[in-house]
């Protein structure tokens, strides 16, 4: 697995997390416990911190970043979709960012939100508790979100993908 300290800047990842060879860790990021890190995701706390909560999912392809202005903050129980892009930005407990969708800097997605796959939440935008944000740039459904069917079953089925990954995921074209 492709983790790097850059500088005194060294990853802390929990043990319990899991975090796929084929991801890369870069500098001041921090991975909570049962959270995982899905094949090419890479998170390059290389100029600021990012914090991944407990039992969250960073899926295929995504990348996350910040700045020495703004860390990327990620709650615990969310769900981060394929190819997501996100810097400088908190996504609070809870919450479900699309795939393909890109998060900026300074935007909170509160608890329980939803960004809809492909939208555009712009700098400085709030997506208030269990609201949805769809469309480039996002606009906001307000209580549009049951968590208990759009989200939880999601992050709860990462948590055990990250213990059968732990446990059975082994490379077989290579003789080592």
């Amino acid at each position: 697995m492709a983790i790097y300290a850059l500088g005194d800047r060294v990853p802390q990842i929990d043990p319990t997390a899991f975090v796929h060879p084929d991801a890369t860790v870069i500098g001041d990021v921090v991975i909570g416990p049962e959270s995982t890190v899905w094949p090419q995701a890479v998170l390059r706390g290389d100029y600021g911190r990012i914090t991944v909560g407990a039992r969250t999912s960073i899926q295929d392809g995504s990348v996350i970043h910040s700045t020495m202005l703004h860390p990327t903050v990620i709650g615990d129980d969310c769900v981060i979709g394929h190819l997501v892009h996100m810097e400088c930005c908190t996504i609070e407990n809870g919450a479900l960012v699309g795939s393909g969708s890109i998060v900026l800097h300074r935007a909170i997605v509160r608890e329980q939100a939803l960004v809809g796959a492909a939208a555009l939440v712009p700098n400085d935008m709030e997506v208030p508790a269990r609201a949805m944000a769809l469309g480039i740039p996002a606009k906001i459904k307000l209580d549009a979100v049951d968590p208990d069917l759009m989200i939880k079953p999601g992050a709860g089925q990462y948590v055990q993908n990250g213990a059968r990954y732990r446990a059975g995921l082994r490379r077989i074209d290579t003789d080592e």
